[in-house]
C-alpha cells in the first residue's frame, strides 16, 4: 500500500476548475478552492500550512496546478507532481481547449492523469527527489553562468 501523501489534485483557469481528483473525503478540497481565490496572478509556486497538509500551487500563464499533500510528503515531491501535471496539460491542451473549457468539463480527460502522475510521484520519490536535486543544481549553474556573462558583457563594454 503506497503511503496517502499526496491527496487531492486540479487544474484550474482563474478560479474556474477545469479537471479534480481524489480518493479521499475530507474539506481539504474547499480550504484548496479558498486559497486558490487569494492567490496572486502572476506566474509562481505557493504553498500553505494547514491541519497537517500542504496545499501546493503552481500558477502558469493563467492556469492554477494545485495538490493537496500530507506534510509528511515534504515540498519536493509536491513541486515536482506539479511540474508533471503543468507540463502534461499543456501539451495535450495547448491547442486553446482549456482556454474555453466550462468548469469540471475536462476531469473524465484529465482526471486520471491526475491520479496516473499521483501514483508515480508517491511510488517513486527517491526518483522525484533526485530528478528535483539536479535541477536546483542545473539552476545554480545557469545563474552563476549568466552571472559571469554579464561581467564579461560589463568588462568589454
Amino acid at each position: 500500500m503506497v503511503p496517502k501523501s499526496l491527496i487531492y489534485a486540479f487544474v484550474s483557469r482563474g478560479g474556474v476548475i477545469l479537471a479534480e481528483y481524489t480518493e479521499y473525503s475530507g474539506n481539504f478540497n474547499s480550504i484548496a478552492l479558498q486559497c486558490l481565490q487569494k492567490l496572486p496572478s502572476s506566474n509562481n509556486k505557493f504553498t500553505y500550512n494547514c491541519d497537517g497538509h500542504t496545499f501546493n500551487y503552481l500558477v502558469d500563464n493563467g492556469y492554477t496546478y494545485c495538490v493537496v499533500a500530507d506534510e509528511s510528503a515534504g515540498r519536493q515531491v509536491p513541486i515536482a507532481f506539479l511540474e508533471r501535471i503543468k507540463d502534461d496539460f499543456v501539451s495535450k491542451y495547448d491547442n486553446g481547449k482549456a482556454a474555453t473549457a466550462p468548469a469540471n468539463s475536462l476531469n473524465k480527460e484529465f482526471g486520471p492523469k491526475l491520479k496516473e502522475h499521483m501514483q508515480y510521484c508517491m511510488e517513486h520519490p527517491e526518483e522525484i527527489s533526485k530528478l528535483a536535486k539536479v535541477k536546483a543544481q542545473v539552476s545554480e549553474v545557469k545563474g552563476v553562468m549568466m552571472e559571469n556573462i554579464e561581467k564579461v558583457v560589463y568588462v568589454l563594454c
